[in-house]
């Protein structure tokens, strides 16, 4: 039996994962630059530029079998 991630599961990891990404990212540039406006823009920027990155890769991890194991 061979597994298969649907778009939809990549998808949801993509945003839970990018949210905590994002909220680190913000919190180290505050703690660097203590400008909220500058932690918030370059958060968002890293947001939208790293899910599609993410995606991306996860949906390419998803055509390899390797490191899968299926249970009857």
């Amino acid at each position: 039996m061979k597994f298969h991630a649907k778009e939809d599961r990549s998808f949801a990891k993509t945003i839970t994962w990018r949210i905590l990404a994002t909220m680190t990212t913000m919190l180290l540039v505050w703690l660097v630059y203590p400008d909220i406006t500058k932690a918030v823009t370059i958060g968002l920027a890293e947001f939208f530029i790293k899910m599609i990155v993410y995606y991306s890769h996860e949906r390419a991890w998803a055509r390899i079998s390797w490191g899968l194991i299926s249970y009857d």
